[in-house]
């Protein structure tokens, strides 16, 4: 019973930690959108690649799927459904704490918006 009770703060720290990472990201989106495009660019390339709603490569959309499906899990996590599976907490701790070391060299190198949804799928858990 001791790993499971040190497995529940260490995959609330990364759950926490995934979802601020997430929320800088949509705040500082600006230079990954910039990487993007050419070097020239006119505001509606700028607006057709940051808020445009098709196709799934544009970064809002990316990221408003991201909030919604935290916003799933911490309600699952936080209503005790899945808080003391030990499973589910191992693959929740390698799956967060992936996608925020991945997702925080995304913002500061500025890699491309395309390469946002190879870490979304790559960093998923599979249930």
């Amino acid at each position: 019973m001791g790993r499971v009770s040190g497995l529940v703060p260490c995959r609330f720290l990364t759950l926490l930690a995934h979802l601020v990472v997430v929320i800088t990201l949509f705040w500082s989106r600006d230079s990954n959108i910039q990487a993007c495009l050419p070097l020239r660019f006119t505001p509606e390339e700028y607006d057709k690649q940051d808020i445009h709603p098709l196709p799934l490569c544009r970064l809002v959309a990316a990221l408003s799927v991201t909030l919604g499906l935290f916003a799933v899990e911490l309600a699952g996590f936080l209503s005790g459904v899945s808080m003391f599976n030990s499973t589910q907490s191992l693959i929740s701790i390698g799956a967060h704490c992936s996608a925020s070391v991945a997702l925080s060299f995304f913002m500061f190198e500025r890699w491309e918006c395309t390469t946002y949804w190879y870490i979304f799928v790559f960093c998923r858990k599979p249930f």
